[in-house]
């Protein structure tokens, strides 16, 4: 398996209607937002799995 960050898949990861783009809503230091920018940030600590259905689940 990768070691690569799918941001897509992150809660972290979210629509921002005043940019009109997705960002990450963890608050990154320098070092951190520049690895993300130019796309060489490949171990999130930060990375924590969606998962959009959990709530539906705990309901059956």
């Amino acid at each position: 398996m990768s070691d690569a960050v799918n941001c897509e898949y992150c809660v972290n990861y979210s629509y921002d209607d005043d940019y009109e783009c997705y960002t990450c809503e963890v608050n990154l230091d320098e070092d951190e937002m520049v690895k993300f920018i130019t796309g060489n940030f490949h171990q999130c600590p930060y990375f924590k799995m969606g998962d959009e259905y959990r709530i539906v689940r705990k309901q059956m």
